[in-house]
Order: structure tokens, then C-alpha cells, then sequence
């Protein structure tokens, strides 16, 4: 799995002078010009973020011929890598695990990257440092190592209660695991590759947990927090520390949280022999295997091909309307990888049932972020200095609250090549807590522009000083870059730069992946099963599988095993 560290790039704008490249990034894997040759395909896939790769690989896979249209210059949306000086900048997510999985129970990113013979070389590690009120303390994953923490930061009974966590949780992971994401579609054909597929490992997973076991199981698609009142859990530590690593999974607390997600979670992090992974040469990495598994079928990408129209004739979706007028034919369907918001803005209004976009309007939204990254000399700097860091000012805030929790990745630590030699690489975000209305109209070359940037990226910079040390110094970094909620909405197309929807669990459902426009579908955070990048790919492949024949489908989850 992989949580939300980080969910967007900044896109800053640099000049191609300044930002180069190098030949393994899949910038370098697509073509830049308009589209190529016969401008149409099977499917056409209006972004390239993890979740329209996932669907187009998996398209190409099954045989269809499918064309990613991406604005950017380089493929990866909210999850690409980009280069400074030769520094090497992760600039979606960072914290991952479960790449190496395989089976029913995989990460369904690692599932398509099995489907598409491909795999990600990584490196194991086992914690990261945390910062909050009570002190400072590297927390290591495992189903024994927390307590320690616990005994130091926590009440007396959090011992107890976290076992009573534990105890009650692991059981019904094998519930919340049962049904592999790959193997669901959106029609009546998911009796055939999902229910009737894996019904005898879900009786057999209820039977194996018990009556109370298979009673919690019941829970997977309510709030966590419904699961944590039940068992009594009242250690203000414990309570704060769940609704961290809830925000930072889906962008909510406990009281918002599915359940299920949060229960894979721990099933990921708390049993033994668990370990987190970064992918050798960063997150672009990722990007890269899935376009090369992508060119492998025979699927074509094409970057800087900006579309302005989602093309509706007689009802339908045609195809796509790019900048500078050139039409896009889709012979089957249109795919949309962007939000729900930025896909609405792309049809023609007459096309549109009002009921559909009242319902896309009126959804909440997250907020959006700042981002800080630093390129500077590692002289001075602890020789063991982690990859992540954790920084919590104020647990009575809330961890939802503007300025009070910033996340800090270093990921040199353990690819040195994304980095000059001697140097690191710094990512600093406030997660998805950044509001938009203080930054909404203002000119990004004006002084005030320029001043707001400086007052709140300071959070930012005195967390990095509180990480690193005293002999990290802000006035020596080789490359400093802040980015703005601006910046989102204006690079990646974002409304309002907004991480995505701010669905709660128990009072809503994210959409799924048809629309009411035929041969129009959606995947992504948009689109169930929400935010992250497992939920992403689960959306792509949902997508995928549900463009093609139940038969196809099958004979693709026997081929990869699931």
C-alpha cells in the first residue's frame, strides 16, 4: 500500500533550460508531438496519474487499442518525478509497501505491474521518526515494536488497549483482504469474477476468525471509528496517533475512514515480518514501469496533448478536443483520469443531466497543500538520518488543522542516486491541510503573493530545521522551491487545488465509474475507492475490467495468478 505522502506535484514552472531530465524517466518514453498517425483509438485516457496508467496498461493488456492523453511533458500526473540540478524530486507519493506482494491479497498496484510483467527494485526499511507534543521517537513498524513508544508517551493502559486493537483488528484483515480489487468490474459480470471467484476464501476467512472475528468483519464499510468506540479504546495517545495515520491514509480522521482500509492498513504495518519499501530512483520509477508496461502491449501515450473538450455526439462520448483543435476519435469509450470536478468542466453543459452535476458541485472538498522542496550539501548532517519524518505541533488542533502537521521525506537516505554526490534531496508538504481561500485571486507575481509564501512555508521550514539538526542550514540549500495551493490549481488542474473529495465514511460513498453520458467512465481519486495510490490503481483496473468480456477478465486473473 501506499499512503497519501504525497498526493500532488507542485509542477513548478520552470524553463526546460533549467529542469533536464534524465534518460530514464519516462518523460522520455512517450511522444511529445501532437497525437501520431491516425488520430483515434479503442479507448482514449485524458490523463496519465497511477490510475489511468493502471487502466490503459491493462487495456493494452487485454488487446485493446488505447491512447493516454497527457497536458504535462512527462507522464505520472500528481505522481511524477522531476529534475533540478541533479537533484531528483519525488513529487507525489513516498511512503509505500507492498510492491514485492503477490496473490489475491497483493497491493493492487502490485497487481497490475504483475499483469503487465513488470516489477519496481526496492529498498526495505523499517521506521520513520516522529515529532509530536510528548516528544520525539522512531517508530518502527511490527506487531511488538509500538508498545515501547506507548510505554513512554502513553497512559498506563494503552498497553492493553492497544493489544485489544490489535487482537480484534488482524483477525478480520483476511475479511478486508478476501476480494482482490483486480477482480472487480462494474456490471453484473462481478458475480462470476469476484463473488463466485472468491467466495470460498471469504466463508473460509469468516470461519477462521470466529463469531466475534466474522461480527467486526461486518464493520469493514462503516468508520474506524466505530470499531475504536466499541472496543473501549480511550488512550488520548492512541486516539490522536489513529486519526494520524488515518488523515495521512485518505485525507480524514477515524470518524471518516473506512474501516477496511484502515484494517489493510494494520494488517501492513503490524504483523510480523512487515517492512516498508522505496522504490530504487524514486516514485518516478513507478511512473515508468507502468508506461513501459503500457508501449509493451502495444498502448501509446502522448504528452503535451492537452484536452479541452470531452466530445458528445448524439448522447455519446466520442472522443476528446485537444488545445489547438485537433479531434481525437474514441472508438469505444472516453476515460477520465481527472477529478470529478475538472472532468465536469471538460463536457459541453447541454450534455450534462443537472441531477449529475448538482451531485458533483455540492461534494466537499478537500483543502489543498504547500509543498517545500530542497536540494543542499549533506556535510553536517546525521549519518543516519531517516527517510520520514513526522512533525505534529498541536494534537487538541486536530490533525486536520492548517499549519500544525507537516510531513518531511528524504528518500537520498536510501536512493543516493536522486541526489549529487555528497547531497540530499527534501520533500516538506503540509498534508492536504493548506485552505485556498486565503490564496484565491491573488497574482502569483505580486509582492503579497510572494510574502503570504514566505509566511507559510515558514511551518515548513522549522519542522525540516527540528528534523535535520543544527547542521542543516536554509540559506545554504543548493535549490529551495515552495509551491502554493496556486500552484495545483493552475498546473494540474485541479479546482481549487483540492486533494479530492472529501467524502465521510457512514455519510456518503465515493461515485463510481460510470457516468450518466455513455462511453464515458472515470477513474481515479474521484472514483471508488477513493483516495491513495492502491485506491487509484484499484479504480484504473476496475475501469479496465470493465470495458472488456467477463472472459477476458478471467483468463487475465488466471494468468496472474489471483
Amino acid at each position: 500500500m501506499a499512503l497519501r505522502f504525497l498526493p500532488f506535484s507542485p509542477l513548478y514552472n520552470f524553463s526546460s533550460s533549467n529542469r533536464k531530465r534524465t534518460a530514464s524517466t519516462s518523460a522520455t518514453l512517450a511522444s511529445k508531438q501532437p497525437v501520431p498517425g491516425k488520430p483515434e483509438a479503442d479507448i482514449v485516457v485524458i490523463g496519465s496519474g497511477i490510475g489511468g496508467l493502471c487502466c490503459a496498461g491493462l487495456l493494452a493488456r487485454y488487446g485493446q487499442d488505447v491512447l493516454v492523453l497527457e497536458s504535462h511533458d512527462v507522464a505520472g500526473g500528481a505522481a511524477h518525478s522531476f529534475d533540478i540540478k541533479g537533484y531528483k524530486f519525488d513529487s507525489g507519493p513516498s511512503l509505500f509497501s507492498g510492491f514485492q506482494s503477490r496473490g489475491p491479497q497483493a497491493n493492487p498496484l502490485a497487481q497490475v505491474l504483475d499483469a503487465l510483467g513488470e516489477s519496481i527494485p526496492c529498498v526495505n526499511y523499517d521506521s520513520w521518526m516522529v515529532y509530536v507534543p510528548e516528544g520525539e521517537f522512531l517508530s518502527r513498524i511490527g506487531p511488538t515494536e509500538f508498545f515501547k513508544d506507548l510505554e513512554k508517551y502513553a497512559g498506563p493502559d494503552s498497553a492493553r488497549e492497544w493489544r485489544k486493537l490489535l487482537d480484534a483488528i488482524l483477525p478480520i484483515s483476511a475479511a478486508a483482504m478476501a476480494l482482490p480489487p483486480l477482480s472487480i468490474r462494474g456490471d453484473l459480470g462481478v458475480l462470476s469474477t469476484a463473488a463466485a471467484r472468491y467466495a470460498p476464501s471469504l466463508l473460509k476467512s469468516f470461519a477462521q476468525m470466529g463469531p466475534q472475528g466474522a461480527l467486526g468483519a461486518t464493520k469493514l464499510l462503516r468508520p474506524f471509528s466505530e470499531i475504536i468506540d466499541s472496543l473501549g479504546i480511550k488512550d488520548p495517545f492512541i486516539r490522536n496517533w489513529l486519526d494520524l495515520l488515518a488523515f495521512l491514509l485518505a485525507g480524514v480522521k477515524t470518524n471518516g475512514i473506512l474501516s477496511a482500509e484502515m484494517v489493510y492498513m494494520f494488517s501492513e504495518w503490524y504483523k510480523t515480518g512487515c517492512s516498508l519499501e522505496y522504490p530504487l530512483h524514486g516514485s518516478g520509477a513507478i511512473v515508468d514501469a507502468l508506461v513501459r508496461g503500457l508501449q509493451k502491449f502495444g498502448g501509446r501515450i502522448s504528452l503535451k496533448s492537452h484536452v479541452e473538450n470531452i466530445v458528445v455526439e448524439k448522447g455519446r462520448a466520442v472522443g476528446v478536443k485537444l488545445r489547438g483543435g485537433q479531434f481525437v476519435r474514441a472508438r469505444k469509450a472516453v476515460v477520465s483520469n481527472a477529478s470529478m470536478w475538472d472532468t465536469l468542466s471538460l463536457l459541453p453543459p447541454e450534455a450534462v443531466p443537472k441531477s449529475y452535476q448538482d451531485g458533483i458541485e455540492t461534494t466537499q472538498q478537500c483543502e489543498s497543500f504547500m509543498h517545500l522542496h530542497l536540494g543542499f550539501d549533506a556535510e553536517g548532517i546525521s549519518d543516519d538520518l531517516g527517510i520520514h519524518h513526522i512533525v505534529v505541533n498541536d494534537w487538541d488542533r486536530g490533525v486536520d488543522a492548517d499549519q500544525n502537521v507537516v510531513l518531511i521525506s528524504v528518500p537520498s537516505v536510501l536512493s543516493p542516486d536522486l541526489a549529487p554526490p555528497g547531497k540530499h534531496v527534501l520533500h516538506a508538504y503540509t498534508p492536504g491541510t493548506e485552505p485556498f481561500e486565503i490564496w484565491e485571486g491573488l497574482d502569483r507575481r505580486s509582492n503579497e503573493y510572494k510574502n503570504l509564501k514566505a509566511e507559510r512555508s515558514e511551518v515548513m521550514w522549522k519542522a525540516v530545521e527540528k528534523a535535520l539538526g543544527p547542521g542543516f542550514n536554509r540559506e545554504k540549500c543548493e535549490v529551495k522551491l515552495v509551491g502554493t495551493p496556486l500552484t495545483h490549481q493552475r498546473f494540474l488542474r485541479r479546482k481549487r487545488g483540492t486533494y479530492g473529495p472529501a467524502i465521510l465514511a457512514g455519510k456518503g460513498t465515493f461515485p463510481g465509474h460510470s457516468t450518466p453520458i455513455p462511453q464515458l467512465m472515470c477513474c481515479g481519486d474521484s472514483t471508488f475507492p477513493g483516495i491513495g495510490v492502491p485506491a487509484v490503481a484499484a479504480s484504473g483496473a476496475i475501469v479496465a475490467n470493465s470495458l472488456v468480456s467477463v472472459s477476458e477478465h478471467s483468463r487475465l486473473l488466471d494468468a496472474i495468478g489471483i
